[in-house]
């Protein structure tokens, strides 16, 4: 018979301090897990729990939407291709989510590569509906318009940006930040 053994969980001071999260005490997973401890502690109330599932359910929700789109011409249209964009990046990036918190125990280069991704997958969707408000949701009397035809142009521009500072912020200045704080929210 298959048994399962839950991880057992820590305290903030038994865990080292790259691993920490602001208000946290209590809930840790022990790290440098490994891949299969990670999967098995979506089933234990730790830390990250609810970020977890709070982005894993809205991905299959995002993904049966665009399935059930596929269905009925969708690749057919070219009106459609925005839309499919932005669910692409409305999948991808709380999938992205979830990999990043829940793999990000495995070790510190792990963690660090996993919200690297994150960040640029929610700078992905960021772009996705940009893409769909260019497409759908720009004012007629600017369509055409100089504005309108750099918007896309400058989201991209912004999604490489953000990107960079937010991986910037978590790796570079990772011992500033705490006296800096105000820097990482600047750069959003």
């Amino acid at each position: 018979m298959l048994s399962w053994r839950l991880p057992r969980l820590l305290t903030v001071q038994q865990v080292p301090k790259v691993f920490h999260e602001d208000s946290i005490i209590s809930g840790y997973r022990s790290p440098y897990s490994s891949a299969t401890a990670c999967i098995l502690s979506l089933f234990q109330m730790t830390n990250e729990t609810l970020n977890i599932w709070t982005h894993f359910i809205p991905t299959w929700y995002f993904l049966w939407k665009m399935l059930s789109l596929m269905h009925h011409g969708f690749w057919d249209d070219p009106f459609f291709w925005p839309l499919l964009v932005y669910l692409q990046s409305c999948c991808i990036y709380p999938l992205m989510s979830t990999f990043a918190h829940t793999f990000s125990v495995m070790s510190t280069k792990a963690r660090h590569i996993w919200f690297f991704l994150d960040y640029g997958a929610l700078s992905l969707y960021s772009l996705g509906s940009a893409i769909a408000y260019s497409a759908y949701v720009f004012p007629d009397r600017w369509v055409g318009s100089s504005f309108h035809l750099w918007f896309v142009s400058s989201a991209v521009l912004n999604a490489v940006i953000c990107t960079g500072l937010a991986c910037y912020s978590r790796y570079v200045t990772q011992h500033i930040l705490y006296k800096h704080r105000s820097w990482f929210c600047c750069y959003f």
